[in-house]
């Protein structure tokens, strides 16, 4: 008798921590709130990007020109259409994203890269890292602070919603020839730096991630 007592609390116990496993995976997954199950910016793995905007999409890292920011009326637009988007949690999720983009375009790490990226955007990316690795030259980047994170407006485009967000950081960057002389940059001078990344998603996807269309450094 005390056996299958024994049996049933194995059973119960094993029930309770994968309820928790679950539940853990839930709340470290969530990064925007575009999809209540699923609402991670950041993908598990690579999928099928959105096209990016009509006008030029631009790469800031490396400089590329200019991305002019949505409207900002079209945030409404953007709710009226999703109504499982969620402001706080996006911007936690951009936040994240924007800290782990500027670290791996740094390291040249295009593996954590490409699956964050639309496909222009990642072609420009990979091709500043091969050619800072021909050049035999290494980037550091310490990113300080992050001060702002904010939406600065958003649209929508078809069946793709753009929203573009505005960061203000506090970060030092350094290039150095294979020698370690510097190139560019500092490791001691801190740069306050305001960007404008414009991340994209199809609304009626199935699929809650968002891709990085386009940046701007302002």
């Amino acid at each position: 008798m005390s056996d299958g007592f024994q049996y049933l609390d194995i059973l119960l116990f094993a029930g309770i921590a994968g309820f928790l496993i679950v539940r853990l995976w839930s709340v470290l997954g969530r990064r925007t709130g575009h999809e209540r199950p699923r609402d991670s910016m950041l993908p598990r793995a690579p999928v099928e990007t959105p096209p990016a905007p009509a006008a030029d999409s631009v790469v800031a890292l490396p400089p590329r020109g200019v991305a002019a920011p949505a409207d900002a009326g079209g945030l409404a637009r953007l709710k009226g259409a999703d109504r499982s988007f969620d402001e706080t949690a996006f911007l936690r999720g951009a936040r994240a994203a924007f800290e782990i983009i500027v670290n791996a375009f740094a390291k040249g790490d295009t593996a954590a890269l490409q699956p964050l990226l639309s496909e222009s955007v990642y072609a420009s990316f990979a091709d500043a890292i091969r050619q800072r690795q021909a050049a035999h030259e290494t980037l550091a980047t310490n990113l300080i602070s992050i001060k702002t994170v904010e939406i600065a407006g958003a649209e929508i485009e078809g069946e793709t919603a753009f929203v573009t967000v505005k960061f203000v950081s506090d970060q030092t960057n350094v290039t150095r020839a294979g020698d370690g002389s510097v190139v560019d940059g500092s490791p001691d001078h801190v740069v306050e730096k305001t960007d404008l990344w414009t991340f994209a998603r199809a609304v009626r996807a199935r699929d809650p991630n968002w891709t990085l269309a386009a940046t701007h450094s302002a």
